[in-house]
């Protein structure tokens, strides 16, 4: 099976898009929204970044970055989830696939971290 990061990072962000224009527009959810909107499209953003990467270093850079946004993501989308009662289940989904990616960055990070250290 072909496993595209910069797909899944794609679709990730697509649907995050697609659930806040679900959400009733108040004050409140308008600062949540646009918070959640960057943190979870820059992760696919920064990946692609990071494949064209001018070094291993830089590569590494750019992993971390989205392993700290796709956990920033999870923490908008667990207000998301405090401010909007009737969305948790929702919330429980796009929070365990930011989770996922989470644990892939994580993993990839330190795997660079190997490699590097070995040079």
């Amino acid at each position: 099976m072909n496993y595209d990061l910069e797909e899944r990072t794609a679709k990730f962000g697509e649907a995050i898009i697609h659930f806040v224009a679900s959400l009733p527009k108040n004050e409140v959810n308008k600062i949540l929204i646009n918070q959640v909107v960057r943190s979870a499209t820059s992760i696919g953003a920064n990946y692609m970044e990071a494949n064209q990467a001018s070094s291993k270093k830089d590569f590494r850079n750019k992993i971390g970055i989205c392993r700290k946004e796709t956990n920033e993501t999870k923490y908008w989308i667990r207000m998301i989830s405090g401010a909007n009662h009737d969305k948790i289940a929702e919330c429980k989904n796009h929070w365990k696939e930011a989770h996922e990616l989470t644990l892939i960055f994580s993993k990839i990070f330190s795997s660079s971290s190997k490699k590097i250290e070995a040079l």
